[in-house]
């Protein structure tokens, strides 16, 4: 695993359990709310995020976890948790696209999400079926 793959999953993984505390507590100040914020449809849709970014997180870290262990575990849950983030994005960009809600504070972290796995992705593939 690169210093630059676990940079960037642990900025992942610890920032999607900041945000749902920061979105749990209401934190979010109003000029970073997404159009229409209050509309309970569009509520239900960010909070139905919860589970597949908190198992992100879980197999990110579990990741980093028993890489530092030297457990073969880790590979296979990388390539779990950068699969998932990438859906993620993609789910997350995929409907702002199709409401035409451009807004660049949501498109620029969920366009990150997206993006990032896929230049790790394919050499964790090779390296995993080379093990095997």
């Amino acid at each position: 695993m690169s210093a630059w793959l676990r940079l960037l999953m642990l900025v992942t993984d610890l920032g999607f359990i900041a945000y749902w505390m920061i979105v749990g507590l209401d934190l979010l100040p109003k000029e970073f709310l997404y159009k229409d914020y209050d509309n309970e449809l569009l509520v239900a849709w960010n909070l139905s995020f919860i589970p597949l970014d908190l198992v992100i997180s879980l197999t990110g870290l579990l990741s980093i976890y028993f890489y530092k262990r030297k457990s073969g575990l880790w590979s296979s849950l990388c390539i779990i948790s950068l699969s998932l983030t990438f859906c993620s994005g993609l789910q997350a960009i995929a409907f702002w696209g199709l409401r035409l809600d451009f807004d660049l504070l949501w498109w620029v972290p969920n366009l990150f999400l997206m993006l990032y796995p896929l230049f790790f992705i394919p050499k964790l593939m090779r390296v995993s079926a080379a093990a095997q």
